[in-house]
Parts: C-alpha cells; structure tokens; sequence
C-alpha cells in the first residue's frame, strides 16, 4: 500500500519489492499469487469502508439530497501475450456521493475459458464460467447489495443498457437506473406502437419547445450544459430521456426506469444521467496515481488481488478529500460577468486525490540505503540477461523450424 502511493514512476512487482526494501520481487509475487487470503471478502472489506467513508463525508458536509450513483463502466490495460487471464479487457464498477471505485470482475473471453491449456497457463478456477459484462455487472451489484450498500439509480453505458438480462436483474430488484442505449434500440410507445430511439426522437421532438437546457452537472470548468427531452412509454415506470449536444447536435439516449412509489421526474433523471461521468475518472486515477494499469501479474487471481489493493489506496484518498473537502477550499468567488477582472488572491482549490496521494508520498518515502540501489541494479540487469539469453534461444528454435518449412 505504501508503494502504490508513492511517487515511483511505475508500480509492479520489481518496484513495489524494491520501494519495500526486499532483496527479490518473491515476497511481492508470493502476496499477488500464492498467499493464503480471500480476495473477494477483502474487496468487500475495501467496498463497506468506501461506502461509509463517502457516507460520513457527505453528513459533516451537510450535503443533503445528495443521490448515490452505482456507475457501471468497464476499463481495460494494454497487455500483450496469449498468458494472461483477461488479456482483453476488464470489468470494474463505482460509486458516488464522492466517488471510488468498490467492485471490479475480470472479462474472460470464453475461447481462453474452454481452452484447458490457456485456463492452465492463466490461472482461471476450475468452475469459472463465461459471463458476458452485463452479467458482471450483476455480480457486482449482487455483491453491492449483500453487503448493504443500495443506489438511487444505476447508471451505464450502451453495453450495459443493451442487456435485457441486466435491465430484468434491476426491475426484479426495485433498482432505479438511467442506462445508455443505442439509436436503433427499439422502445414500445402508446398503442403499441414500435419505434427505434432515433425515429421516435424523429417524430415525436420536433418541436423546440419539447426541448430543455439543463446542467448535467458540475465539470471541471463549470456546468455542463446540454438540451434535454424525455418520452413516455407504453409502461408508466420506463421513459427515454434524451441528450442532445448544444453545438454539435449529437444525440445521446437513456432508457430509465423507476419503480413504483419512488420520485419520477425529468430533473432527477437529468441528474443521475449526469452523474455517470466520475468513474472514468476513477479509472484514471487508479491508472496515473496507483497502477491499476501497470499490474505486471499474468495469472487470474492476481490480476484481481492487485485491484483490490489499488481500489483501497484509492479509496483511503478519496475518502480523505471528500472529507476535507470544505475546510481546504478557498476558492475565490466564481466570476458573474464576461468582463470582470481576477482577483487579486485566487486562493486554492480543495485537496483532491493526486495532491493527497503525493503529500503521502512525501511524508512516508524513506530514501533507499546506497546498497539496496546497488543490489538492484544487479539484480535487474542479471534478471535481463537471463531473459535475453532464453529469448534468443527461443527464436534460434524458431529460426531452425523455419529453415525446415522453407
């Protein structure tokens, strides 16, 4: 955990050991592969604590009203080689009222899943079975709601709006949510009537009037604006709502259902639609803060324990910003005219999470001895040399195969 908010350029076995002061990565390999722990149970440990974090943050902030957002998103990391256990892509999810990431699945492609020799090499369980993302993002809620933790609304984007089977899952639960779909999704109307998402905006919105500038929410540089327009269904509980770009004209489409006896209103599905957005930033985060995407471990149940490790520290600095959040803004007041001057003192921004992870960095990095650094460089070098030499031998094998061939 000290390593992964450290300032070291790239987060992976090598470094993390070296950063712990360990003479080999076998400790660090050994914790990732082999050690005896229970890494959905410590994921669930990571989830309740980011989730009552975020909870008591937003009591002392006296944020009340506030919504909690379950964003489904998948993100991936760039790995080569036929060896490693979801080499493609990989599943996680978050949550907001601050935000964190609390539930990750790997995506295994189900060619490496029947193919005994790559489940081998990859490490993948015995019973594990393919699931499609909509179905992981089942698994992820599942283990969301078990262990207590319910959402205003599930939002995610045309991947996860296109599953039946996940849309089923959230209606069978009384589970709000505000999903992406594509143009062509095909939405049953008044009468019966079967239109696709675009030809019913066609025929239905032509009138400016239908049409609303709203926020979708606070950015980075002020609100987010865009025109919106929803259209009831057949069903009294499902509505599309409809995103159009101010400039471009681009449209994006929501498919929203909220069960009976809970608040139905344009605005508040403008607002959990708007909230979607932070778990790419949570991606990024875990990526440029904490080596999400630098994980150098091949094997399945590695892949999966290094998330959950790098969801901790994350949530260990999201946690803290949120709670700070108010005594370390200082913000000058926002600008009211095109045409006001700056201020003469600006003051800071809050803590935020990059800013966090390198204030720890700085109070808990304790320089490496001068023989540690030498050892190191032994060992790394020695380490390559070993690789080279295996690696020309291989190709050598090659060369001879392909001399047969030709």
């Amino acid at each position: 955990m000290s390593a992964l908010v450290s300032e070291l350029p790239r987060v992976n076995g090598w470094s993390i050991a070296r950063h712990g002061r360990d003479r080999t990565p076998d400790r660090t390999q050994r914790l990732l592969n082999h050690a005896s722990w229970d890494t959905s149970a410590a994921m669930s440990v990571v989830r309740r604590f980011a989730a009552t974090g975020l909870e008591e943050a937003a009591r002392r902030g006296r944020r009340r009203g506030g919504m909690v957002i379950g964003a489904i998103d998948e993100t991936g990391q760039e790995k080569a080689g036929g060896a490693t256990a979801g080499v493609k892509r990989q599943y996680l999810g978050c949550a907001g009222r601050g935000h964190t990431l609390i539930g990750a699945r790997q995506w295994i492609p189900r060619e490496h899943i029947d193919d005994p020799v790559k489940s081998l090499l990859m490490g993948l369980p015995l019973d594990l079975g393919f699931r499609t993302k909509g179905q992981l993002a089942i698994d992820v809620c599942m283990a969301a709601y078990a262990d207590g933790i319910g959402f205003d609304f599930a939002c995610g984007d045309e991947v996860y709006g296109n599953c039946t089977q996940l849309r089923e899952f959230f209606e069978d639960n009384n589970q709000a949510y505000v999903l992406r779909v594509p143009s062509n999704f095909t939405l049953t109307l008044a009468a019966g009537t079967k239109m696709t998402c675009a030809q019913a905006v066609k025929a239905l919105l032509k009138d400016k009037r239908r049409w609303e500038i709203r926020s979708a929410g606070h950015g980075s540089k002020g609100q987010r604006w865009y025109a919106w327009a929803w259209i009831a269904t057949a069903s009294p509980r499902h509505h599309l709502l409809v995103r159009r770009h101010l400039k471009t004209g681009d449209l994006a489409f929501h498919y929203c259902y909220v069960p009976g006896g809970q608040i139905l209103t344009k605005a508040r599905l403008i607002r959990a639609a708007g909230l979607r957005w932070p778990v790419e930033e949570d991606f990024e985060f875990g990526k440029d803060c904490f080596g999400l995407g630098q994980c150098q471990a091949r094997l399945y149940t590695a892949i999966a324990r290094h998330a959950v490790l790098v969801m901790a520290a994350l949530a260990i600095c999201a946690i803290t910003a949120a709670l700070v959040k108010d005594r370390t803004d200082t913000q000058a007041p926002s600008p009211v005219r095109a045409d006001q001057p700056p201020p003469a003192e600006p003051g800071m921004i809050p803590l935020t999470i990059p800013e966090l992870k390198r204030l720890l960095a700085a109070l808990t990095t304790r320089p490496l001895p001068r023989w540690l650094v030498i050892h190191w460089d032994a060992w790394t070098r020695r380490h390559q040399a070993r690789s080279r030499w295996f690696h020309k031998r291989t190709r050598l094998a090659r060369d001879a195969e392909l001399s047969l061939v030709s």
